[in-house]
C-alpha cells in the first residue's frame, strides 16, 4: 500500500497482518484488566469494556495513520491502577474529577509534544530517576495484585499479613499467577490472555465460579462513563501534582516503549525523528479522547514487539491490530463472567517485568541511591505514584545539598522537590 510504504520498508501486506494479529493476541487481556481495574472505582464494568476497545481502536490506527509506525496502543497499566485505588478509594476523589485530570494532562501532554518543553523534560530528568520511577510503578500495581488476590490482606497488629492460603478463590489466584509465570517464561504469544481463559476455565469447571450461559452479546453502552468527566473540579492546586504524575507517567511509559520496540525494528533515528515525533502526538491526542470516552490516560504497548517480531514494520500493522479489537466489543458475557483472581496475577507479572528496570540504575550515587529507595517503596506504601515520586524527589534534592553538589541538582528534580515542599507541609 501506497500510503504506509510497505516497499520502502520492506515488507507487505500479508506480513503486517499477521504482524497485526499477533499483537492483538498479546495486548487483548488489556480488556478485562483494565475492566476491572477501574470498576473498582466504581465506574459501571459493562462500559468499561466497550470504552476500553474503543480506545484501543481509536488510539492504534490513530498512531498508524499518522506516525506509520507498528505501535498500537491502549490504556496504559499503572495508571488505570493509580486511578482506582490511589485516586478514587485512596484520596476520595469521585472518578468523575479522576477522569477530569486524565483529560487536563492529556491537554498538557499534547501542549509539550509540540513544543521543545518535550525534549527539556525528557533531558532534565535523570534517566535512573526514570528507571525508578518504572520500577516503583510495578510495585505499585503489584501490591494491588497481591492485595486484590487477598494473598496480603489486613492486620491491625502488623498493617498486612499472609492471607489464607486454603482459600479456594487464592488457591486460584495462585493457579494464575503461577500460569502467567511459565507462559510468559516460555515465551508464548497471548500469554496474558491465555492465562485469564485457562484460570477462568478452571474455576467455572471448578465449580469456584459460574460459568456464563452464553459468550456473545451486542456491545454495551458506553454512556455510563463517556463524557462523564469533572474539568473543573481537576482543576485545583490540591490535584496539581496529580495532573503532572499522569503527565510525566505517559510520557517516559511512552519513550521507554517507542525506545525498546524502536530499536528493534530500527523505526527512529534521533531524537527528532518524524515518526517519534508523530507516534508521541498520537499518544497525546489519544489521551485527550481517554477522558472523554472513560478510561485512563493511553500509551504505546510493549507488546507491540510480538508484532514487530513477525515483521510488522509500518503503520498498516498498527491499524489492523485496532481493527481486530472490534471482536471484543461483542464478547461482554465471557469478560463477565471472568473471576477477579484470574485477572489480578496479570498485575503481579507485569509489576516484575517493570521492576527489572532496577538492575541498570547506578547505585554509586548516593542521591541516586535514595531516591530510588523512596520512590520504589514509598509508592506501594503510601498507594500513591503522586507521593513515591515526590519523597524520592525531596530525597534526591535534600543528598545532593548534603554532598554540596547544588549546582548539579538537575531542573526537574529541584521543581518536583518545591512541589512536594507545597504538598506535604503546605496545602
Amino acid at each position: 500500500m501506497i500510503l504506509f510504504g510497505l516497499r520502502e520498508h520492506h515488507t507487505d501486506v500479508r506480513t503486517e497482518m499477521t504482524a497485526g494479529f499477533t499483537t492483538f493476541l498479546a495486548m487483548l487481556y488489556i480488556i478485562p484488566v483494565n475492566a476491572s481495574i477501574m470498576s473498582a472505582s466504581g465506574m459501571s464494568y459493562d462500559a468499561l469494556v466497550t470504552a476500553t476497545a474503543v480506545m484501543t481502536i481509536i488510539a492504534s490506527v490513530l498512531g498508524g495513520l499518522w506516525a506509520n509506525t507498528p505501535i498500537a496502543m491502549s490504556v496504559g497499566m499503572g495508571l488505570n491502577a493509580y486511578f482506582s485505588f490511589g485516586l478514587v478509594k485512596g484520596m476520595g476523589i469521585p472518578w468523575q474529577t479522576a477522569l477530569g485530570i486524565v483529560f487536563v494532562s492529556g491537554i498538557l501532554y499534547i501542549l509539550i509534544s509540540m513544543t521543545p518543553l518535550r525534549r527539556w523534560m525528557i533531558a532534565t530528568i535523570p534517566m535512573d530517576i526514570k528507571r525508578a520511577v518504572s520500577a516503583g510503578i510495578g510495585a505499585f500495581i503489584a501490591f494491588i495484585g497481591m492485595e486484590q488476590l487477598k494473598l496480603i490482606v489486613h492486620s491491625p497488629a502488623t498493617l498486612v499479613t499472609l492471607g489464607d492460603l486454603k482459600d479456594p478463590r487464592l488457591l486460584l489466584g495462585l493457579f494464575g499467577l503461577a500460569l502467567a509465570i511459565f507462559l510468559t517464561f516460555k515465551k508464548i504469544r497471548g500469554a496474558f490472555i491465555l492465562t485469564i481463559v485457562l484460570t477462568a476455565l478452571l474455576a467455572w469447571v471448578s465449580g469456584v465460579e459460574k460459568m456464563p450461559e452464553h459468550f456473545l452479546s451486542m456491545p454495551a453502552s458506553m454512556a455510563p462513563v463517556a463524557f462523564e468527566l469533572d474539568i473543573p473540579s481537576a482543576l485545583t492546586l490540591t490535584l496539581a501534582p496529580v495532573i503532572l504524575i499522569f503527565l510525566i507517567t505517559d510520557l517516559f511509559d511512552t519513550l521507554g516503549t517507542l525506545t525498546g520496540v524502536g530499536m528493534r525494528a530500527d523505526l527512529f533515528h534521533g531524537r527528532n525523528s518524524v515518526p517519534l515525533q508523530r507516534t508521541i502526538e498520537a499518544d497525546a491526542a489519544a489521551t485527550v479522547l481517554s477522558g472523554l470516552a472513560g478510561v485512563t490516560s493511553t500509551t504505546a504497548f510493549i507488546e507491540s514487539a510480538a508484532g514487530v517480531e513477525e515483521g510488522g514494520r509500518t503503520g498498516l500493522t498498527a491499524v489492523v491490530t485496532g481493527l481486530f479489537f472490534i471482536l471484543p466489543l461483542f464478547w461482554l458475557p465471557f469478560f463477565q463472567a471472568i473471576p477477579s483472581n484470574a485477572v489480578y496475577p496479570i498485575l503481579i507479572v507485569i509489576g516484575v517485568m517493570m521492576f527489572e528496570e532496577l538492575q541498570h540504575i547506578d547505585y554509586s550515587d548516593a542521591a541516586v541511591k535514595y531516591s530510588t529507595f523512596f520512590i520504589v517503596l514509598g509508592m506501594p506504601l503510601t498507594y500513591s505514584i503522586t507521593d513515591g515520586l515526590l519523597l524520592g524527589a525531596l530525597a534526591y534534592v535534600f543528598v545532593r545539598l548534603i554532598q554540596g553538589r547544588f549546582r548539579q541538582i538537575d531542573i526537574a528534580m529541584g521543581v518536583l522537590a518545591a512541589v512536594a515542599l507545597l504538598v506535604f507541609f503546605v496545602l
